[in-house]
Parts: C-alpha cells; sequence; structure tokens
C-alpha cells in the first residue's frame, strides 16, 4: 500500500510547523503583528519583514500611517518579544517609482487613484514576495483581512468573514500564482475586537494601537500638497464651469476637487445644489452639474485580473456583482469582455460619483467569492 501523504499543517502545506518557514509581512500595527505571534506560538519558523517604504524620517511622529519610523520600532519589538529574526528592507526607491509617482500623474490627469492597490500589486505581493522565496521560505503571510481558500481548479480569493473588514476591494490584482504562497491567517476571524483579543493574548506592546486610517504617505490626507510638493506649479488655476461651458466660478487647481465633490465648491448662491461631474485637465475646467449626472451604469475596465476558473473570453458576458468604491457593498453587473484585459461593465442599478482611476472588483454574487477585477479608465 502507499504510504499516507504527510498531514497538511494549519497554513495547508505538507510539513509540520517547526520545518515550515513563514515571511510575515509586518507594517508594525495590531494585525500583521498578530499573525507573526500566532504563527510562531503554532511552532512555525517565523522571519519578519518590514518595509522601509518613505522618508520615515519625516513621518517619524505621524500617527496613522504605517511602515513610518514608529511603526518600523513597533514591528522589531513584537519580533523581540515572540523571539523571531527580523529584517527592514529599504524599499523606498521601489516604492517611489512604482506608487507615488503614478500616484501624483494620475491625480494631476483628473483620475482618483487608488495607491494602496498598487502597493500591493507593484511591492508587497510582487518585490516582497520575490525576497520572501530568496529567504527560503515556504509561503508569505499577512494580516489583510481577506481569506484564501483551496478550490478545484487552485487556490481562490474570498471575502473576509468580517464585511467591515474585507479588504479585497484592495487586494483584486493578486495574481493565481502570487495565491498560491499567500496566506491570510485573520481573515476568517469575526471581528476587529478578536484581533485586539488574540493581540492581549500574546502580550503584545501594540494591542491597542490605533488602525492606520490614511494613504501611509499622505498621513495628514491634505493629497493635493503631496502632489503640489511632487510636481511644484502642478496646481494652475482655472475656471469652474456648468455642463454648457457656461463659467460660475475659479479654482486654483483641479488637483483639489474630486468627482461627486459638492462642499468647498465656492459658487454658493445658486437655487440647486451642484457636484463635481468632470474634471478636463486640459482646459483646467471643474465642471459641476446636479446629482443626477453623477449617476452611471457603464464603465469601462482594463488591466483586468481574472481570478475565474474559466477564460475570461470565454464566455460574452459574465453575471456577477461589482463594488465600485471600496466603502459600498458589492452591486449586481454584467461583465462583456472585449480583450482577456479589458471590458465593460453594466451595473444593473446606476452608480453616483464612478471615477476614474478607482477599481471596479468583481464578486460571485452567490457565494464570497473574488473573481478579481480592473481599472476604471475614462470619463462619462
Amino acid at each position: 500500500m502507499p504510504l499516507d501523504p504527510s498531514p497538511l499543517n494549519s497554513l495547508g502545506l505538507p510539513k509540520p510547523p517547526h520545518e515550515t518557514r513563514v515571511v510575515v509581512a509586518m507594517s508594525g500595527g495590531v494585525d500583521s503583528s498578530v499573525v507573526a505571534a500566532m504563527l510562531k506560538e503554532e511552532g512555525y519558523d517565523v522571519v519578519g519583514v518590514t518595509l522601509q517604504l518613505y522618508d520615515h524620517g519625516a513621518a517619524l511622529a505621524k500617527k496613522g500611517a504605517c511602515c513610518a519610523g514608529i511603526d518600523i520600532h513597533d514591528a522589531r519589538r513584537v519580533a523581540e518579544e515572540m523571539n523571531f529574526p527580523h529584517y527592514v528592507l529599504d524599499y523606498e526607491n521601489i516604492f517611489q517609482e512604482a506608487v507615488i509617482e503614478e500616484f501624483a500623474d494620475s491625480y494631476l490627469g483628473g483620475a482618483t487613484p487608488v495607491p494602496c492597490i498598487r502597493c500591493n500589486e507593484r511591492v508587497k505581493f510582487k518585490d516582497l514576495l520575490e525576497t520572501a522565496k530568496d529567504l527560503d521560505a515556504d509561503c508569505m503571510a499577512t494580516g489583510h483581512y481577506i481569506q484564501r481558500k483551496n478550490g478545484a481548479h487552485g487556490a481562490e480569493l474570498h471575502s473576509a468573514e468580517d464585511a467591515n473588514r474585507d479588504q479585497s476591494y484592495f487586494l483584486f490584482s493578486t495574481k493565481p500564482e502570487q495565491l498560491e504562497f499567500l496566506r491570510f491567517p485573520l481573515g476568517h476571524l469575526p471581528s476587529k475586537d478578536a484581533t485586539r483579543e488574540l493581540a492581549a493574548k500574546y502580550g503584545l506592546a501594540v494591542a491597542d494601537k490605533p488602525d492606520s486610517q490614511d494613504i501611509c504617505f499622505v498621513p495628514d490626507g491634505n493629497y493635493a500638497g503631496v502632489i503640489e510638493k511632487l510636481r511644484p506649479g502642478a496646481a494652475e488655476p482655472g475656471d469652474i464651469v456648468d455642463v454648457d461651458g457656461r463659467v460660475l466660478g475659479q479654482h486654483n487647481g483641479v488637483i483639489h476637487y474630486t468627482i461627486g465633490q459638492r462642499r468647498g465648491l465656492g459658487i454658493g448662491g445658486l437655487s440647486n445644489p451642484l457636484y463635481v461631474v468632470r474634471l478636463d485637465v486640459d482646459a483646467k475646467h471643474v465642471v459641476v452639474g446636479p446629482k443626477e449626472l453623477l449617476s452611471t451604469r457603464t464603465i469601462p475596465v482594463r488591466e483586468i485580473n481574472w481570478l475565474g476558473d474559466e477564460p475570461f473570453m470565454s464566455q460574452e458576458e459574465w453575471h456577477v456583482a461589482v463594488k465600485v468604491r471600496s466603502t459600498r457593498p458589492p452591486r449586481e453587473a454584467i461583465i462583456r469582455p472585449i480583450s482577456e484585459t479589458e471590458a465593460r461593465v453594466e451595473l444593473i442599478t446606476p452608480e453616483e460619483g464612478v471615477s476614474p482611476g478607482q477599481a471596479c472588483v468583481f464578486y460571485d454574487a452567490d457565494s464570497s467569492r473574488i473573481f478579481g477585477g480592473g481599472w476604471i479608465w475614462r470619463g462619462y
């Protein structure tokens, strides 16, 4: 009789934990710290890695930003408390080129970018993942709230158990081969409180540390200020116009406005409220109109990462649910493929404030599975 295969450990690998090396991506926050502590307690060969993504000296005292100086210190302290090695890798140049520069260019182009997705795609799940393999790791674990499940055709991406913490919107571009190597030990937890209880159980000093709220390199939330530093002179003044081109007022730079914005337009005295419906960068126009003009049913999407079992082009249309913003629930939609990486998405119910630069993430309407997604790429 053939020998029974080795039993799988809690990470789904056919080795005992002490023979399984896991690189844990540690931001210094409570989530990734709990992942590292949990796996160390289970007996895994844990190696902690923290990325220095930007000039942490300038952000040392900025709370609410990940990967800043204080967070590197916190990650190192957790490693010392739990007795596993910890490394800090200087990824400033990679982060600048792969994330920050595109963020600036997208904003200047009138889009509303999501740099956290690009960071996961181009830095954490690309360069850091390759570094983990160089360290002879069997897998890499992160503190993201999302689930990885084994399916009939390989690893699948699923929403987190706690819908309020789900981070699937930010991870849609994860490739199948990356998913085979990645692990998300917190995705099944019922709430963030459960994570903090685990942090307290392990005696971690970060148990009560606040969650990061803003983009890490914009810790004060002032996006336009960052753009002006990166691209001096980019905030050129222009006109605020209605959809017929009539000038209603002036602005001090298109980068200060986003699709759907109502407040701060400086064009009071009108009988009906107006919203930003389009940004015309070439003409330096902020175009405003009534709320109904924000409604969108058809969304062009490109750079699609498809995670379905069948090839994307194998069907003329896919009936799914989609998210066009991280804070909104999935809505019923039809995807009509144009190529392997482009499609037209038709929303069954119109959405307001759909903006180029945002992601459109695909979900199975009948389960927690994520079918990938793409980038919204032009105005309407």
